[in-house]
């Protein structure tokens, strides 16, 4: 009960705010629609929103599954291979280091117009903070861990994954977090670029036939998907790896 009163009263303080500006700044519906109309598009749309999020949802979802996989193979890679590490890293900087506008074009171009492009475009924005984050995890590993694990005469593939792995899992956890929440940013950027189907390609073309009720609702269903895939990876994060205490 406490947990449904801590979301529903921002989310009403919120709602109020919205409708306030509305009637104090007497904003016109192309600017700024009211709740309702928006709550009503969700209603009168909902197979259209939901052909549309089923698509940005498994872009988002299979480039976050893409995206781990990459970046936990780079960490492990710049953990055990001293000599790439100086060719890895600096792609690490470029992949953040250049705007994901800049490159949205080519990959439409090289990938074409399906899904390819947008889990392509994801995989880029997550890669860093998973890598980043497993690398770190793994490289401050505790000593006695280390330690034990050569008293026990593990395998340098036994110590990866049985020890240092695991030592690094609050880190990648808190990595995992940053990268769901802007998972859906490479999705979005992807099918605003070149698409036929997803959110991000409904806001695009609600917002040219000044059907702003509809955009704001896809961007409603957009913010709950971020905050879903958020809080499920909270919870599992926080039920499979009980020792990370700062996780709580």
């Amino acid at each position: 009960m406490k947990k449904l009163f801590k979301i529903l009263l921002p989310t009403i303080f919120l709602l109020g705010l919205w409708q306030a500006l509305i009637i104090i700044f007497d904003l016109p519906h192309y600017m700024l629609p009211q709740p309702k109309d928006v709550f009503l598009q969700l209603i009168n749309q909902y197979d259209l929103l939901l052909e549309h999020t089923q698509t940005t949802l498994l872009e988002i979802i299979l480039g976050i599954i893409l995206g781990c996989f990459f970046g936990l193979s780079s960490a492990f890679a710049l953990l055990y291979f001293k000599k790439i590490e100086k060719y890895l890293l600096p792609i690490l900087v470029i992949s953040q280091a250049i705007p994901v506008f800049a490159i949205a074009p080519l990959l439409v171009l090289w990938f074409g117009y399906g899904l390819a492009s947008k889990i392509v475009m994801t995989v880029i924005i997550i890669y860093f903070p998973i890598t980043s984050a497993c690398y770190d995890g793994l490289k401050n590993t505790p000593k006695q861990w280390l330690d034990l694990a050569h008293t026990y005469k593990l395998t340098p593939l036994q110590t990866l994954f049985k020890v240092r792995f695991k030592a690094s899992l609050p880190s990648l956890a808190s990595g995992l977090k940053i990268a769901v929440c802007i998972a859906p940013i490479g999705a979005v950027i992807g099918e605003w670029v070149g698409s036929s189907k997803g959110l991000g390609y409904l806001m695009l073309h609600a917002n040219a036939r000044m059907q702003i009720d509809l955009m704001f609702s896809a961007l409603f269903i957009l913010i709950i998907l971020t905050l879903s895939i958020y809080f499920l990876t909270d919870y599992l994060t926080k039920k499979f790896i009980p020792w990370a205490s700062h996780l709580h």
